[in-house]
């Protein structure tokens, strides 16, 4: 039965390690299989778009993202492309409650990744579906939106 993880918070120094790629041969595993359904729960029951493995407190290249076609979970996921043109747009994180500013991303992109049957696959995002893979492989390199924002904000809490 899959299970909500905790989502660890900045300023934890875990947020700001380099994550590890994924051996191959560790996908096919129970315990592998079983992180990425409850990564993909826990991002559901937090209300998220997006999640990556070290926000869940493991230092793995893992991104779960919430599609137009459903949940992915993005293994070792890498941007080939990016598109000339960026945009402005606000964005939040699980991982940085109650704060919010705006992030200047590519429009378009295009990726590489396993899923979880370890096939190769490429994604070619635009719009919201680019931004959020940008912003969780972010998360995998120890980069959080905060320290590309501008404006800003933090939310009083009622």
């Amino acid at each position: 039965m899959p299970k909500i993880l905790d989502i660890i918070t900045n300023p934890n120094p875990k947020l700001r390690i380099k994550s590890k790629e994924i051996d191959i041969n560790s996908i096919k595993s129970k315990d592998f299989i079983n992180f990425c359904v409850d990564m993909e729960k826990t991002m559901i029951e937090k209300d998220g778009v997006g999640l990556a493995a070290p926000q869940v407190n493991n230092n793995s290249r893992i991104i779960i993202v919430n599609s137009k076609d459903g949940i992915m979970c993005m293994i070792n996921p890498e941007i080939k492309k990016k598109s000339l043109l960026k945009e402005w747009d606000e964005e939040g994180c699980l991982s940085v409650p109650n704060v919010f500013g705006k992030v200047k991303r590519h429009k378009s992109i295009k990726c590489t990744y396993l899923n979880k049957e370890g096939n190769r696959n490429n994604l070619n995002a635009k719009g919201l579906l680019a931004r959020v893979v940008q912003h969780e492989i972010d998360h995998l390199d120890g980069i959080l939106f905060i320290d590309k924002a501008k404006n800003i904000e933090k939310l009083n809490n009622y």
